[in-house]
C-alpha cells in the first residue's frame, strides 16, 4: 500500500506522540490527533487509555471498556497521567499558547473558545499541540494571550510546573520540539514535500534549525491500511489537510 499523502503523515507525526507512553490517559482534541491516539492504541501503544469524552474508557472502535467517572478523570489530569493533543489559535516560540482572544483581551477584535482548561491542562500534564494550517497568524512572536503555559513561564513558578511538559507540536509542514538549550521552538521533522524555507517562511519567530531535519517517519502498510480502513475510511482528514498530490513513500 503505497501514495501516503500529507494527512497521513500527520495522523502518524499526532500518533508518535505517545510512544512509550504507558497507562495514561491520551486526550486527543480534533480528528487528526483522535485518528493518531486510536492508531498508537492499535500499533505501538497499547496500554493507552482512551475516552468517550463522558464517562467511559473506550477501545479504538469505541467500545466501552471501563468506567471513568469525571473525578477519577480528574485525579489522572493533576497527577500528570494524562497526554492532552490541543489545538492553538496562536503559539509562541517558548510554547505558549492563546485559544481565548485576538488583540488586547480587554478589548479584542477577535473573542475565540476562551481559556478553558488550558492552564490546568499544562500545569499538571503533557500537552501537545496540532495545527492544521501552518502560518504566522498562528506562529507568532508573542501570543497575545496566555492560555497553555509555556517553557519560559514555566520556569519562573517551577514549584507550580511540577508535570510542565510540551513533547511536540505538530503542523501541516512538520513536527516541532523544544528540545534545545532555552527551550525555545526546534524543528524536528519535515513531512515529505515540504522544505525548510517553506517553514521558515509561515514561522513568525526565529525557528531553530539543525544542520540535519529528518522527514517525518511513514505509515507503515499496515498504518495505512488501518487509517484508510478501519480509522478515517470516509477520508476525513484528507479535508482537514488537503493534499492533491499523494506524497510517495521513500521506503520500500
Amino acid at each position: 500500500m503505497s501514495g501516503a499523502t500529507r494527512a497521513d503523515y500527520c495522523v502518524i507525526a499526532c500518533a508518535e506522540a505517545w510512544r512509550g507512553a504507558g497507562e495514561i490517559l491520551a486526550s486527543p482534541m480534533g480528528l487528526i490527533p483522535s485518528v493518531g491516539a486510536r492508531l498508537a492504541r492499535l500499533t505501538f501503544a497499547p496500554e493507552l487509555l482512551l475516552t468517550d469524552g463522558e464517562a467511559m474508557l473506550v477501545g479504538p472502535d469505541g467500545t466501552p471498556e471501563g468506567w471513568l467517572p469525571y473525578r477519577r478523570h480528574l485525579t489522572l489530569v493533576t497527577g500528570g497521567r494524562r497526554h492532552v493533543m490541543m489545538g492553538a489559535s496562536q503559539i509562541d516560540r517558548h510554547g505558549n499558547q492563546n485559544i481565548s482572544c485576538i488583540g488586547d483581551w480587554a478589548r479584542p477584535s477577535r473573542q475565540l473558545l476562551g481559556v478553558r482548561g488550558a492552564p490546568v491542562n499544562t500545569l499538571n500534564n503533557p500537552v501537545s499541540y496540532w495545527i492544521p494550517r501552518h502560518s504566522r497568524r498562528v506562529f507568532v512572536e508573542k501570543v497575545d494571550m496566555v492560555c497553555g503555559v509555556g517553557y519560559d513561564r514555566a520556569a519562573e513558578h517551577p514549584g507550580t510546573a511540577r508535570f510542565h511538559r510540551i513533547p511536540r507540536v505538530v503542523s501541516d509542514l512538520g513536527v516541532f520540539d523544544f528540545a534545545t538549550p532555552d527551550r525555545s521552538m526546534r524543528l524536528a521533522s519535515l513531512h515529505p514535500g515540504v522544505t525548510i524555507e517553506r517553514v521558515k517562511e509561515a514561522t513568525g519567530f526565529e525557528l531553530t534549525v539543525p544542520e540535519e531535519v529528518p522527514h517525518t517517519r511513514e505509515p507503515t502498510p499496515e498504518e495505512l491500511r488501518l487509517i484508510r480502513e478501519v480509522l478515517d475510511p470516509g477520508g476525513a482528514r484528507e479535508r482537514e489537510v488537503p493534499a492533491p498530490v499523494a506524497v510517495q513513500r521513500t521506503g520500500s
